[in-house]
Parts: C-alpha cells; structure tokens; sequence
C-alpha cells in the first residue's frame, strides 16, 4: 500500500489591501462557505465529499489573518474541519505580518510574501504564534506544517523543529523547492529527514512540457491523477501528497461551482475510496514515516493526456 495524503490549504483574501476591514466579511464568506446559486462550494462541501468517502484530508489552515480580524474567524474554521473528523495542521502566508493589530514581530514595515525571507528566529517566532492561534481557535497541537506559496527553506525546518513540530509538506519542486537548500541538486519527490524534521514533498511529474507540474485539483486532470498514483503504485513510492485549495472548486469569479473541477474532485474521491486496499488514504496525526533510501525521479504522463488536460482547461477559462 501506498500513503496518499489529500491536503487542502485553507486561506482567505480580501483581494488586495486597501480597506480590508470592510472587505473581510465577505471574503470570509467567498472564500471558506463559496455560496452560489446551486449552493455550496467551498470548504464544507469538500469535507462532505470526505465524509461521505469515508476519507481523511489535511487541512493547513493559514492563521495569521486571525491577527488582524480576531479569533472568531478562525473558530468558525476550526470548528468546520473538527466537526468532520478531519485532520487540522498549520499553514501561513507572511503577507498577513504587517497587517497584525500586535506586532508579532519587532521593525516589520511592508510585505514579505514568503516564510524564506524571515531570518530563522524569525521565522520561529512566527511558526510558534500560528500554532497557538491554532489551540486558541479550539485546535490541537499540531504536527505538520506548510509554508504559504511553498516559499520555505532549511531555516523553516529548524524552526519546525524548535516548535516540536515533526513534519513538513513545503517542498514542492515545481515551485522554490529546489533553490530551498533541501536537496538542491536532485527533486526530492519522496519523504526524508532534514534538520530533525520529516518533509513531504508535493507530488510532481513531467507531462511533455520542459517543467515539472505538481499533483493539484486544478492543474490535473482527472486521468492523470489516476495514472499518475497507479504509477507511484507500481514503482514503489512511499507517499502521494496532492494539494487543493478551500476555494478551488469555483470558478475564478467565485459566483458559480467549476462543474469541470468538481468532477474531478468527486471523481478523486471515489476512486481513492474504491481502492483503499492499495492507497491509504491519511494525516500525519500518528503516522511512523517510512522514509526513501534514494530518490527516485519525478513520476511521468503521456502527451495524450496532457493534451486532453490543455483541452479540459480551455473549456473551463472560456467559463470562467
């Protein structure tokens, strides 16, 4: 059997920062319940689809919005993923830094966009006050980590481990992992220790274009995620980790469900469900990592289906 780990980072914006504070309400209710006139389409509604699978998902809640907006937002969130049973983590933009009511840290002024940018104090400062934002907010302690945009490097790690936080899912390849400092000669693509900590790259593969694509609800299509977690099957990889987003199964309006990526997702679903006797489907909560001796090299799809991809994605733009 083979570990796959359905993440979601939970996010909001209020689709830039003039007068946020009276943006927030409703990009709190856009981004995490995604109303439409055919209902729901936001973070309840995928941990539906999880329930009614019978599956478990990660969700990397981002918390330093809380700073500016107060915990009850956060709550709200929190309360969402528990009451499903799923599995609640830590996940933060630095972009909210210099919007906190308290500084959280001393001489910010402006944006950093990403965690790299902070220096490895820090950068400990700001992992350790989303975790507890995480238990004010009716959390648990957590056990795993992303950094907002995957912009993290060897300093997020030791700071990860400062904060008793045993694992990472912030190495993505196709995106600043390889200038990280971890494993920046080869793609990590399966899990290893590095710095005290146990990371979890982003699944990524190479489907005929000259750069990697990692395993996302909106960049795959649904053949190429099935192929591509039979393939990592039969080659005797350790871990799958796929990413979503609360607010990915809009449309880019956010006005009406993209009927093409809830197919998908739904589609994901059954199919992980149908065979749970070859993929298991979990967190980090518990989980022994069973590390790789080596790496091996990025997984592949055919042009075929990348083709098709190009067409599916076509058609969702010109309904956007």
């Amino acid at each position: 059997m083979m570990d796959v780990f359905l993440t979601v980072d939970v996010e909001i914006w209020c689709d830039g920062w003039d007068n946020i504070d009276a943006k927030f309400p409703g990009a709190f209710q856009r981004y995490i319940y995604g109303p439409t006139s055919r209902g729901n389409y936001g973070l309840p509604y995928q941990l539906d689809q999880l329930q009614e699978h019978g599956l478990t998902g990660v969700f990397f809640v981002e918390t330093l919005f809380s700073t500016r907006f107060g915990l009850d937002p956060l709550s709200e969130i929190v309360g969402l993923v528990r009451e499903r049973g799923q599995e609640l983590q830590l996940h933060l933009h630095t972009e909210w830094v210099d919007e906190s009511r308290e500084p959280l840290l001393d001489n910010i002024t402006g944006k950093k966009q990403l965690l790299r940018y902070f220096s490895l104090p820090e950068q400990t400062i700001l992992i350790q006050a989303g975790a507890k934002l995480i238990e004010l907010a009716g959390g648990q302690s957590v056990s795993a980590f992303r950094a907002g945009s995957f912009g993290f490097n060897r300093d997020t790690l030791r700071a990860l481990a400062h904060n008793h936080i045993a694992f990472d899912s912030s190495y993505n390849a196709s995106m600043l992992g390889r200038d990280s400092g971890v494993s920046p000669d080869v793609p990590l693509v399966e899990p290893i220790e590095c710095e005290g900590v146990y990371e979890y790259p982003m699944t990524v593969f190479h489907g005929g274009a000259h750069s990697l694509r990692h395993a996302q609800v909106t960049a795959c299509s649904y053949r190429e995620m099935e192929g591509l977690l039979w393939q990592a099957l039969e080659s005797g990889h350790k871990a799958f980790v796929i990413l979503s987003h609360n607010f990915e199964l809009l449309n880019g309006s956010m006005n009406r469900p993209d009927d093409i990526v809830v197919a998908r997702f739904r589609k994901l679903c059954t199919f992980l469900d149908r065979h749970r006797d070859c993929f298991r489907v979990r967190g980090f909560c518990g989980l022994t990592p069973d590390l790789a001796a080596s790496q091996p090299a990025p997984l592949t799809s055919p042009m075929w289906k990348t083709g098709l991809r190009m067409l599916e994605q076509g058609l969702r733009r010109g309904f956007q």
